[in-house]
């Protein structure tokens, strides 16, 4: 157990599965030195389909030796450095991608919900700003059940569905580890909560849809096994003529890091072999078709291109 600042104590809270902030530790402390991109949300297209990135917020998260197992905190800040980022912090965007595709709106993962991060939970007032009507969305596809992603289903105070007009769809692995009553036993104690409510609320929706295997999951959608940072873990390929895009979720989570350095092991991936397994699969895929990726804490917009550098990969972001 390494020391924990009060800023990780907040974050601690949410990923152990707490609906709300405790108002009293957002202090000064935690002013964002990371600006928010003068426009919320950038469009862009693939194919015929229209992909519009939606910024949630950022975490500006202390270094932690414990964040990756097998490198040092200089290491980790010499890595930032390398990718142009600051020293002092491992910075963690949070990106919501939004496809209009078929005559369908999918919401790729939900967002933090204002709940993980006093700097995160800024998707809906980007999505006002796009002009994007929350009610009309379509689908929304999980990758997996961690906070960031999912909390954005839940009303903070009271659970209620964000989207209970829209359909929910996540792989059946994924939905059955964290709905297991089995599982709060088996996860560390800083998940447990983050099970137990999951479990008093998903199943109780009507509009979840669990989906086995590389199914179509919307039009032109495929989901794409990447297992590792959770059993069932999945990325989307998006396909639209001749184009492609590889929305990799969690699969490669900080750049500057984890494609950089394929082989680190974060803290955050359950299995961390088989995260470090499948980043490599998924990365060298996306070279071998010359197809666009995204990632959910990819530097804003989200999304760019990969290209091979030495041992690890690079990515060439997109301009926002």
């Amino acid at each position: 157990m390494h020391p924990m600042s009060r800023r990780d104590f907040v974050v601690s809270t949410a990923l152990a599965g707490a609906p709300r902030l405790n108002a009293r530790l957002v202090t000064p402390a935690f002013a964002q030195k990371t600006p928010d991109p003068a426009k919320p949300f950038v469009a862009y297209k693939v194919g015929s389909a229209e992909v519009t990135a939606l910024y949630d917020g950022i975490w500006e998260k202390p270094h932690d030796p414990a964040f990756i197992a097998n490198a040092s905190i200089d290491d980790v800040k010499g890595a930032m450095v390398k990718a142009g980022l600051p020293a002092d912090f491992v910075s963690i965007p949070f990106t919501v991608a939004l496809v209009k595709n078929g005559g369908k709106t999918i919401l790729c993962d939900s967002g933090t919900g204002g709940q993980v991060q006093p700097t995160a939970g800024k998707m809906m007032a980007s999505m006002k700003a796009a002009g994007i009507d929350p009610a009309r969305i379509d689908t929304v596809l999980i990758s997996h059940f961690h906070p960031d992603h999912i909390f954005g289903l839940m009303e903070k105070e009271t659970n209620r569905p964000v989207f209970p007009n829209a359909e929910i769809v996540v792989s059946d692995v994924e939905y059955k580890f964290w709905t297991d009553p089995a599982v709060i036993d088996r996860l560390a104690e800083a998940r447990k909560g983050l099970a137990r409510r999951i479990q008093a609320v998903f199943p109780t929706w009507k509009n979840i849809r669990q989906v086995t295997g590389e199914a179509e999951v919307a039009p032109g959608i495929r989901f794409v096994a990447a297992p590792g940072h959770t059993p069932g873990h999945r990325a989307f390929h998006l396909s639209s003529g001749t184009s492609q895009l590889m929305i990799s979720n969690d699969t490669a989570y900080v750049p500057a890091l984890v494609v950089a350095n394929p082989g680190w092991h974060g803290q955050y991936d359950q299995d961390p072999a088989t995260a470090e397994a499948t980043r490599r699969k998924i990365l060298d895929r996306v070279i071998a078709d010359k197809v666009l990726i995204s990632g959910y804490h990819f530097p804003f917009p989200g999304a760019g291109t990969i290209s091979r550098d030495g041992a690890g990969y690079a990515l060439d972001p997109m301009k926002a």
